[in-house]
């Protein structure tokens, strides 16, 4: 069969795959963001403080990114469809569950573990597929401009609809409108077809997965103890590398036994996907740690209530917005490794805009420049980074290059919120002085980003690198 011939088969794909899977990015990226303006509303509803409500969001992400290597590893066991379909009933009780908490102890169980796991299961099956589905570089990066431009709007407008959902009806809407979303995602679900089929007889290191969980878990957990014990904060990050050294040893012991690890170390040996996946880090963390730093700065010392919160965000959200939506025709113009640069310094040129603009500032709309900008730079990023780390590896390692990317990610997003916010919360007591560490920490982080982008080679694979050799392990 020609190239052309092929060509309908994969449009097919894109009507009857693309949307569920747009859809579910979408509404985990959501997730992780629009809790931000909601901080205020829940901590006065469940008696709670902004430090209870940051523990709540930063659990949620930090679950994502611990479970995400395990997960991705289980889609070769259990098929990418039924991961994808369990994930979304979890996340769908952990939604219920979050709207009808009492207290900050079922909402954590509700958004952070519920909520945590599900997306955990549901996010690698969508890269998977993705990548499998599309096997040349440019349908597949038409295909991750979707996807992700679809997980940056969802946490861009995660302020936006979570502030006028909550000032219309209540914060607990916010969470039955992701419900009713995941409901929405089953139904078109169900037409999707796993192009691999399982294979229950495939090992799962248990012990890799419980190490890989743990350390990535006290690591983030030192930093959020960073504003109560300075001594507790030393020994947990502590702990967490040298859990995590644990991991990598345990996996190269099995590895030289001829088992099969969670994670091979041979994903660690391409130098552009680890580059491409440092940038990924520095994205998310960069999103979010500036969706938690802003919305709490709006509402404890401007004293702004969600839907006013939210509609400032609408300049990140038209950002990301506009670039994701130029992102098929970029990709044609311009190399993936030069919109990776340029995004970087458009976005830190939003966050420096943003710390100066505001400074003396009484209106919150000095906040849309930046935000803007911040915006913009993130969603002409977003794609190239994804399509560089799934396209360096074959169809056999996929499982687990999604699940470390997403992994990776959500990481980021957790500690952008740890840090920044753990900075910010710590020194309420003078709000302009910590909102202003806060901003600058972010401009490091996206510093460190660039440069890992600029250490990437300058002329990327173009072509299929899905072929039975590519990637395999030496």
């Amino acid at each position: 069969m020609t190239a052309a011939a092929g060509r309908p088969a994969v449009s097919e794909s894109l009507r009857k795959v693309l949307v569920p899977l747009a859809l579910a990015q979408f509404i985990c990226s959501f997730a992780g963001s629009n809790m931000n303006v909601m901080i205020t509303d829940i901590k006065d509803d469940l008696h709670t403080s902004v430090q209870g409500v940051q523990v709540c969001i930063t659990l949620f992400l930090l679950v994502m990114a611990a479970l995400m290597i395990p997960a991705g590893k289980l889609t070769d066991r259990w098929g990418r469809k039924r991961c994808f379909m369990i994930g979304l009933v979890i996340y769908g009780i952990g939604a219920v569950l979050s709207a009808l908490s009492p207290g900050l102890g079922v909402l954590i169980l509700g958004n952070s573990i519920f909520e945590g796991v599900g997306t955990a299961l549901l996010i690698p099956p969508v890269y998977i597929l993705t990548t499998i589905l599309f096997r040349d570089i440019k349908s597949r990066a038409q295909a991750f401009g979707l996807i992700s431009g679809m997980g940056g709007i969802g946490a861009a407008t995660g302020p936006l609809i979570g502030g006028l959902i909550t000032t219309a009806i209540s914060w607990r809407a916010a969470f039955v409108f992701q419900a009713l979303i995941i409901v929405i995602i089953l139904l078109l679900g169900r037409s999707i077809i796993d192009p691999v089929p399982p294979d229950p007889t495939r090992p799962f290191d248990i012990v890799g997965a419980v190490l890989s969980a743990a350390g990535l878990v006290v690591l983030v957990g030192g930093i959020l103890a960073a504003d109560q014990n300075l001594v507790l904060m030393a020994v947990l990050l502590v702990a967490g590398a040298l859990i995590l050294a644990g991991f990598f040893a345990w996996i190269r012991r099995r590895e030289r036994a001829g088992k099969e690890p969670l994670l091979s170390t041979g994903l660690f040996r391409n130098r552009t996907s680890n580059l491409a996946l440092v940038t990924q880090n520095a994205q998310w963390a960069v999103l979010l740690g500036t969706s938690f730093v802003v919305s709490v700065y709006l509402q404890t010392v401007r004293h702004y209530n969600a839907i006013q919160t939210g509609v400032i965000f609408t300049a990140a959200t038209v950002g990301i917005l506009l670039s994701s939506l130029a992102a098929a025709r970029l990709a044609r113009r311009f190399q993936q490794r030069t919109l990776m640069l340029a995004g970087f310094v458009i976005t830190i040129i939003g966050i420096i805009v943003l710390l100066v603009q505001v400074k003396g500032h009484p209106s919150a709309w000095y906040f849309a420049p930046g935000l803007f900008l911040i915006g913009t730079g993130l969603g002409v990023m977003l794609t190239p980074s994804v399509n560089v780390v799934q396209s360096a590896f074959p169809e056999n390692l996929q499982g687990e290059i999604s699940g470390l990317s997403r992994s990776v990610s959500n990481l980021g997003s957790s500690i952008g919120t740890a840090i920044a916010g753990t900075i910010l919360v710590a020194g309420l007591a003078d709000a302009n002085r910590s909102y202003g560490i806060a901003m600058i920490v972010l401009v490091f982080i996206g510093l460190l980003g660039l440069g890992a982008t600029v250490m990437l080679p300058k002329a990327l694979p173009e072509t299929d690198t899905l072929s039975p050799s590519a990637g395999q392990r030496s």
